[in-house]
């Protein structure tokens, strides 16, 4: 008998698999986090609780109780072929704890929750965030298909978690620009660029403007006629960023020079088109300079050089600077041309790295380099 059984598979089914991959791999590493923090919160609140009675290999097996003992003794077993075997690469996992799943570390903090709620306000909310991971975990662990609606859930809960487990972040800009779990690990990688965008809108649907300039205390922008800015983020909510105590520098290029001539051009639209759309900006940034009481804290500048990319730089004196950076292409409207995220300093990078600023800093030199060449705008 012939078994003719087609084993190839077609560049479909490899992208279809390297699909699943990539989201699986994703959300492994937030599951891997939450995983690492719920386990060291169970150890430092029933430890200190159970080990003095019990000792340190047995205290794990008294907290699981008669309820836990089948998967407590399913993990000590685990533990003892991986020390035989030599799978035991850090001394840190030699315990009972080490082996226990997600939904076993929930086992003994929802058992113990007396034990707990002097340090979290609500168990509902745990028990919620930790209900959408088990749909997640059970499909990563099982190698199955992740769709883009479950990724994302997984990936909000874990974070929700992460938040309500006090795991906390160790960079400053993170109050703007939340850290991603998958960045953390491997942002290095990509000097501090964060995120990419294929275009401006679908920036403002996951960065919206109010998260970029709300609550800024220093806001430098250089471009052409600046609209994330101003179309964005209403002048009324400028003047109370700037009486808060905010400095903002705009430097805008100037209407009537040549450069807005060719980029006119560039982009096929009619002439004088574009330099009364930057003319309408500046003057309705001047009328947002009047209503202050310190209008020396909102300068408007003008330079004539060919515009080479537009940028908003957000506390980029601080080490929780925040970047928005656009290249001008050549027939691409600022609106479709893609954006680049960037994060200031306070980002993890490699022992070698350390002395690197990343592009951030190369984008901020440069709007100083054009801020000294400007004049202001009366």
């Amino acid at each position: 008998m012939e078994i003719g059984a087609e084993l190839d598979w077609g560049a479909d089914a490899w992208r279809e698999v390297r699909t699943r991959a990539q989201r699986a791999g994703r959300a492994y590493i937030w599951l891997n986090l939450v995983e690492q923090r719920l386990r060291a919160v169970v150890a430092a609140v029933l430890r200190p609780i159970y080990e003095p009675v019990h000792g340190e290999d047995d205290w794990v097996v008294a907290a699981a109780g008669p309820a836990g003992q089948e998967w407590v003794q399913r993990a000590v077993a685990v533990r003892e072929v991986s020390r035989r075997k030599g799978y035991l690469l850090d001394p840190a996992d030699d315990n009972v704890l080490s082996f226990l799943t997600l939904p076993q570390l929930r086992e003994l903090m929802v058992q113990h929750w007396p034990c707990f709620e002097p340090y979290f306000d609500e168990r509902r909310d745990v028990e919620l965030a930790l209900d959408e991971l088990e749909v997640t975990r059970n499909v990563v662990s099982r190698n199955r298909a992740l769709s883009e609606a479950v990724l994302a859930q997984a990936e909000r809960a874990s974070a929700k978690l992460l938040e309500i487990l006090g795991a906390g972040s160790d960079v400053p800009s993170a109050r703007r620009l939340p850290v991603d779990a998958v960045e953390s690990l491997v942002g290095d990688r990509y000097a501090d660029v964060v995120g990419v965008h294929s275009d401006r809108v679908r920036l403002l649907r996951q960065f919206p403007a109010e998260d970029i300039f709300g609550g800024a205390r220093r806001l430098d922008a250089i471009g052409i006629g600046l609209n994330l800015l101003v179309q964005n983020f209403s002048g009324r909510r400028l003047v109370r960023l700037a009486e808060s105590g905010c400095r903002v520098r705009l430097l805008f290029l100037n209407p009537a020079s040549s450069a807005v001539k060719r980029r006119e051009r560039e982009l096929g639209i009619k002439r004088g088109e574009l330099s009364r759309s930057v003319e309408m900006n500046i003057l309705h940034m001047r009328r947002v300079r009047a209503r202050l009481r310190d209008p020396g804290a909102f300068e408007i500048q003008v330079y004539d050089e060919t515009p080479r990319f537009t940028a908003y730089l957000v506390d980029g004196d601080g080490s929780d600077g925040i970047a928005v950076v656009q290249s001008y292409l050549r027939r691409t409207r600022g609106m479709e041309a893609p954006v680049l995220v960037l994060r200031g300093a306070g980002r993890v990078v490699k022992a070698d790295d350390a002395g690197e600023e990343g592009l951030f800093g190369t984008y901020r030199e440069e709007f100083e380099v054009a801020w000294a060449d400007s004049r202001p705008v009366s």
